[in-house]
């Protein structure tokens, strides 16, 4: 028997403005014939072949610890610092810095709610 992941869920406090930046960081969109709108409680958002589903469900209480599930992203264009640069545009904020001189490593953000994420190098930086 073999179980498959219907989508990802977040626990958060604006499920509207929570979908809006990964949807931004990530490149997903709503599903056009059911938009999500400020103050819906369930927000959906889809990769653009729609195999992978994000949803960010409003809950009463603020994130109190750290993730024990957390989402490593790479960059699809570009270097990990240049990509580093546009999530903090978005709305990110560092939460540990763990690049090495050699240009290894990664940086532990946090999105607007506070929930950890790492962005690593490019594919083409770890092939370098």
């Amino acid at each position: 028997m073999t179980a498959l992941i219907a989508h990802t869920s977040f626990d958060s406090l604006d499920a509207h403005a929570l979908s809006v930046f990964w949807g931004r960081v990530l490149g997903f969109a709503e599903d056009p014939d059911d938009p999500n709108d400020p103050g819906d409680e369930e927000c959906m958002i889809f990769s653009d072949d729609g195999t992978q589903r994000l949803l960010f469900i409003e809950v009463p209480d603020a994130k109190q610890v750290k993730n024990r599930l957390h989402l490593d992203l790479k960059p699809a264009h570009g270097s990990r610092d240049e990509e580093l640069a546009e999530l903090l545009r978005l709305g990110a904020r560092t939460v540990d810095d763990r690049r090495h001189p050699d240009g290894s490593g990664w940086v532990v953000l946090a999105d607007p709610e506070g929930n950890e994420f790492c962005i690593l190098r490019s594919d083409a930086e770890r092939a370098g």
